[in-house]
């Protein structure tokens, strides 16, 4: 067995938090510092090994350890005790303009920046072309000091010199986040290809489902201490279980013509539930009550199942559906049944609302009311779950 690439051993790291705000506070408390500081520990006995070839995420909370992490692997920060052994050519996207002078042209970076990484001048001049073209910030822009960059671009240029310089090992935080969606997709499909050729990825991102698709596996980091240290499916699954505060929007609207109360969540048989398999059965139910003004005559009910990032999954209401509803005069008890859930793993939001028949007039809304959560066995990525036969012939 090949010895590991990444050799992280019972690592601990503090900072010291200063509450000293100005000068005169630190004359005025000169030699009793002490007394003004608090001890931060980011990172608690973490230890691990990375084999060639993997692709590993680190997830967590902010603050949890794993950006520090990330810098002690890459050679920025030292630990406390223990120690961090790294074996081939490591390039590193840490943070916005990391490895970059704001007084120099993006052109003078790029070389700076390649030397810090390890290419000799006639490399760079060989890569150069290549470098510029991924970037893709424009030929007026490369001769221009880079103070003068947007965050995108600094980020585009960055990351163009770290996939050129031939990597062993690739360390990237949540830099790319910073994009436009065309670069974003065009980084992922460097990873991707990165991971064929067998290189080794450290990730940081707060996008589990990023972490899911692209990582073998995942440490899952809490307040400096080392969690999980498993398959990425059991990282991320146990971060939304225990660790995710997502809380439930209360935003409401309306003209309280009607109002919506006692919105619930069940199995389809009107019991509370707020797990879910793809394949199970789930129900939503509220009450929807008059206002004190004349029975409503045109009035549908309307709901919406959004992911964790706000995009509607699914939405309908009575009138699409072709559900002709009484005149509203008293409670009424209405009920939602989805049969054979068809979403993957995640966590989901039900927004509900009753309005008039052409949606052109609000009685009362109420956003993200409720939530649910789908587990799933597999490996699938995206939202959709499809029952899938393959036949090859």
């Amino acid at each position: 067995m090949s010895s590991p690439v990444i050799r992280v051993v019972d690592v601990n790291k503090s900072f010291s938090l200063n509450k000293q705000k100005s000068l005169k506070e630190r004359a005025v408390n000169l030699g009793r510092e002490r007394k003004h500081r608090d001890s931060f520990t980011a990172l608690r006995n973490v230890s691990f090994d990375v084999e060639a070839a993997t692709t590993l995420g680190l997830i967590g909370h902010n603050g949890s350890g794993k950006s520090t992490l990330l810098k002690m692997i890459g050679g920025i920060l030292t630990p406390d005790t223990g120690y961090v052994e790294r074996r081939g050519r490591l390039a590193a996207l840490l943070e916005v303009g990391a490895g970059f002078h704001g007084d120099l042209t993006g052109r003078e970076n790029v070389f700076l920046n390649a030397s810090i990484l390890g290419l000799t001048r006639k490399q760079t001049e060989y890569y150069f072309d290549d470098i510029v073209a991924f970037a893709d910030i424009g030929d007026r822009f490369i001769d221009t000091q880079v103070k003068f960059y947007s965050s995108g671009m600094y980020v585009r240029l960055a990351f163009a010199v770290a996939v050129h310089v031939d990597p062993e090992i690739l360390l990237v935080d949540e830099v790319l986040a910073v994009g436009d969606e065309p670069f974003q997709r065009k980084c992922m499909e460097r990873i991707k290809q990165f991971q064929r050729e067998g290189r080794t990825i450290v990730l940081v991102t707060h996008g589990l489902d990023t972490v899911r698709q692209l990582c073998d596996r995942a440490i899952l980091l809490d307040h400096g201490d080392m969690v999980v240290d498993g398959s990425s499916l059991e990282a991320v699954r146990t971060f939304r279980e225990k660790y995710t505060e997502e809380p439930v929007h209360d935003d409401d609207y309306g003209g309280r013509q009607a109002t919506i109360t006692d919105v619930t969540v069940t199995n389809g048989a009107g019991n509370p539930a707020d797990r879910f398999q793809p394949g199970d059965t789930l129900g939503v139910e509220f009450d929807v009550v008059p206002g004190e003004g004349p029975t409503i005559d045109d009035w549908a009910v309307g709901i919406a199942l959004e992911d964790h990032l706000d995009n509607v999954v699914y939405g309908t209401n009575t009138h699409l559906q072709g559900v002709t509803l009484p005149p509203l005069s008293d409670k009424r008890r209405v009920r939602f049944r989805f049969p054979d859930l068809p979403m993957l793993e995640g966590q989901y939001y039900v927004t509900v609302a009753v309005h008039d028949t052409g949606g052109g007039i609000t009685y009362h809304r109420l956003d993200r009311r409720s939530n649910f959560r789908v587990f799933s066995d597999g490996s699938e990525v995206g939202v959709l779950y499809l029952s899938t036969k393959i036949d090859v012939t």
